[in-house]
C-alpha cells in the first residue's frame, strides 16, 4: 500500500512563524499567526498570484527579539514582528516586493541586502 500524494496550492512565498514558547512569553507569536488569515485577505495575499502560504514552526533556535519569522524563497528572517510591523511586512514585502530592512536579522545564503526578492 502506498501513501496518497499530498497536494498544496500554488503560492509565491512561504511564511514560517515561530510559535514556540521561548520566542515570546506572552503568546504574541501564536496571536500573530492567528491574525494572519484576516491580514492576508485584506492585503490580497491569501490567494492568487501573490498568495503567501503560512506555517507554524515550533523553534528556529533564534530565541531573542520575537516574534521571529522567515520568508521563503526570499531567505529573509524578520524579528520584532509586532502587529504593526507585520502590516508593514505584508504591504512592503509581500505586496510591494521590498524587504523591510530594519526588521531583518538574517538573510539566507546568497541574499545580499540590496538584491531584489528571489520571487520577483
Amino acid at each position: 500500500m502506498t501513501a496518497d500524494k499530498p497536494k498544496i496550492g500554488a503560492y509565491r512565498r512561504h511564511l514560517l512563524v515561530c510559535t514556540g514558547p521561548r520566542c515570546t512569553q506572552d503568546n504574541a507569536s501564536q496571536d500573530l499567526f492567528d491574525s494572519l488569515g484576516d491580514k492576508f485577505k485584506a492585503a490580497g495575499v491569501n490567494d492568487g498570484e501573490l498568495r503567501v502560504k503560512r506555517s507554524r514552526v515550533n523553534c528556529f533556535a533564534a530565541c531573542k527579539g520575537g516574534p521571529v519569522m522567515c520568508v521563503q524563497p526570499d531567505g529573509v528572517w524578520y524579528y520584532d514582528v509586532t502587529p504593526a510591523n507585520m502590516d508593514r511586512i505584508i504591504e512592503e514585502h509581500f505586496v510591494g516586493g521590498r524587504v523591510v530592512d530594519e526588521l531583518v536579522f538574517h538573510r539566507g545564503p546568497g541574499m545580499e541586502a540590496d538584491e531584489p526578492c528571489a520571487s520577483e
